[in-house]
């Protein structure tokens, strides 16, 4: 009995924050980085842009790995966890990211494979199919699968737009609940070696229109302070993050929700030097 009430209250919080947040539970955004920055992470252009916008793995030179996770308002049932690899070629970047979110007795997975690479020198498209499963032991496990698209324009030396599209076929799961498609526009402006500013509006068909902004500043070379904002629901981030000499990255971000509360978020990058 104490199971049953476990897991509908569970599950209750689970359909409350995705119909919150405006998201599917498996997406987190490009590691702590990303999360400190608002989530508004459609320009980056690292091994983490397996997350966010797959056109930023184009601009790889060499191998990139990377492992995170956050503990979503400081719940031991809504832990999500990231692991990825991305390899550029002469015939462009492939790469495999893996999510889980949940806990044994409800949890959902995506798997990925993705390709990315440019077209000219200022512009790079990216796209990944995506394996999505959801597993409940007590009632069965469901699974589909969809796609992802991205592209990433250098406007000038400083200033980068994206746009990505999540699942734009509209795919049902169950009766009457279909994959999200969420389409997002971003840009980012550097207007030096120590500052990035991110911007992004985020669009669930389904759901309100999301707002993000983030600020990434580097105190030195090897310490960066983030900080963010997202709207749909109202939401603080920030962080900071440690590049180390052997291509080794570590970041760690926090974001706090005025209803539910506090989420870590901590990620480790590997770059190959």
């Amino acid at each position: 009995m104490n199971k049953v009430l476990t897991l509908l209250s569970t599950f209750t919080f689970i359909f409350y924050f995705n119909t919150t947040v405006a998201q599917n539970g498996t997406n987190m955004s490009a590691g702590a980085r990303g999360f400190a920055m608002g989530n508004a992470s459609t320009t980056f252009q690292d091994v983490n842009s397996l997350f966010s916008n797959q056109a930023g793995l184009a601009y790889m030179e060499k191998l990139g790995v990377t492992v995170g996770g956050e503990r979503r308002f400081l719940l031991a049932d809504l832990n999500n966890f990231i692991a990825g690899v991305a390899y550029p070629t002469k015939s462009g970047t492939f790469g495999l990211a893996i999510n889980y979110f949940g806990f044994a007795d409800y949890n959902e997975q995506k798997i990925g494979l993705a390709y990315a690479r440019k077209l000219g020198d200022k512009v790079s498209i990216g796209a990944q199919l995506d394996y999505l499963s959801t597993r409940i032991p007590e009632y069965g496990n469901t699974s589909n699968f969809t796609f992802e698209i991205g592209v990433q324009s250098i406007l000038m030396e400083q200033l980068i737009l994206a746009a990505h599209i999540f699942s734009p076929i509209r795919q049902e799961v169950v009766a009457g609940e279909d994959i999200p498609t969420v389409f997002k526009l971003g840009v980012g402006y550097m207007p030096s070696e120590k500052l990035l500013v991110s911007g992004e509006v985020e669009k669930d068909i389904d759901y309100k229109t999301v707002f993000k902004v983030g600020i990434e500043y580097f105190l030195v070379d090897a310490f960066a302070l983030r900080t963010g904002f997202s709207t749909e629901p109202i939401q603080n981030t920030f962080g900071f993050g440690f590049n180390l000499k052997n291509g080794l990255k570590i970041d760690v971000g926090a974001g706090y929700h005025y209803q539910l509360g506090v989420t870590p978020a901590a990620s480790i990058t590997y770059q190959m030097p």
